[in-house]
């Protein structure tokens, strides 16, 4: 590229037609998609943000004005802002500063959780009344919840939610692109440890219970992965209107496989209480929150075993290694070492 531009510099007085053009596509070429992230001070949020930004997008955040002063978000406040990060003010329930914030950005990448995920219809309206957005994608994650079939509440409303925000955004014509990233390594504990202390990310070291057989593969990735792949889909023509799945082979495993491994790192066998699904199903019944809504994703997840229990459809979407093969992902086995000394 550079030398191309030499070249062009060199061209006799810059009055060569072909020369000025061949220099207005390499400008295209040069301007990055600007990216708002909204949601980004949450826990997949600040991942992406940081990777928009480190991957030479315009990077913006969406957040509230105290957000900037409060003292619990200083420290990726003050991240964001070191990595030429430039924050936009809006609340999603006010409609005129999401088209404000939309109107300045190129794609949007939402990450909201919880309760707000129903409320993506308002980033919906606002990007169809702005018009300049050549690039949605909805806060999806988890797993493709058109394939899902086996599931229980309270993770249904979830799973539903998010089947109604996928329909919103097609029957609005906005382009898109979902990915399914299956499940964060940060978030692997717990699964594996859903009756302990799931408060640790190191898994535990003495006993393990495992929902019904733990045979179905199961799917977890490093987040800064994550959100390296997101970034690489949010600007790509060929997953435009497609589905995006993160499923890495080292990283697709069972969950007795992924005990093992664990077991051959430390150096121990673990008692393994195996929970059939009856008995899955009467402890969400009986469980309170957050645990009923951890074993009711357990249950989708680990028994039912529905992240990775299909083929990938070319007509539908692509797996993310094979589209984007420089990106490095880190496999389960490496991302577990951490733990070990602990």
């Amino acid at each position: 590229m550079a030398r191309i531009r030499a070249r062009i510099r060199e061209s006799k007085d810059g009055s060569d037609p072909s020369s000025v053009l061949l220099e207005e596509c390499i400008r295209e070429i040069d301007v990055k998609s600007k990216i708002l992230i909204i949601g980004g001070t949450g826990y997949i949020g600040k991942y992406i943000v940081e990777a928009g930004a480190k991957a030479g997008h315009p990077t913006f955040a969406l957040v509230l004005e105290n957000t900037i002063s409060d003292p619990k978000r200083a420290a990726i406040i003050e991240s964001f802002k070191s990595l030429g990060v430039a924050f936009l003010y809006g609340d999603l329930h006010d409609h005129q500063q999401l088209v404000n914030a939309i109107k300045q950005v190129d794609i949007v990448i939402s990450t909201v959780g919880g309760d707000l995920v129903a409320h993506q219809v308002k980033i919906i309206a606002a990007i169809k009344e702005a018009g300049n957005i050549k690039r949605f994608l909805p806060s999806e994650f988890g797993n493709d919840v058109d394939r899902l079939h086996g599931f229980v509440e309270p993770a249904a409303r979830l799973y539903r939610t998010k089947v109604e925000i996928r329909r919103a955004v097609e029957a609005e014509g906005i382009p898109y692109t979902y990915l399914v990233s299956n499940g964060f390594a940060g978030y692997l504990n717990y699964f594996l440890n859903p009756f302990g202390d799931s408060s640790s990310a190191s898994p535990p070291r003495d006993k393990i219970v495992i929902l019904d057989d733990g045979n179905p593969k199961v799917v977890f990735s490093k987040q800064e992965d994550i959100a390296a792949y997101i970034i690489k889909a949010a600007d790509d023509p060929r997953t435009l209107n497609k589905i995006v799945y993160l499923r890495p082979p080292a990283n697709t495993l069972s969950y007795n496989e992924i005990v093992s491994l664990w077991e051959r790192k430390i150096g121990q066998t673990l008692e393994k209480i195996y929970l059939p699904e009856k008995e899955v199903l009467e402890k969400i019944q009986e469980a309170s929150m957050p645990l009923k809504f951890i074993l009711s994703l357990g249950y989708t997840v680990l028994v039912k075993g529905e992240m990775a229990n299909f083929e990938i459809e070319a007509s539908l979407g692509m797996e993310a290694t094979d589209v984007y093969p420089d990106v490095k992902c880190t496999a389960l086995d490496e991302y577990l070492n951490q733990f070990v000394s602990e």
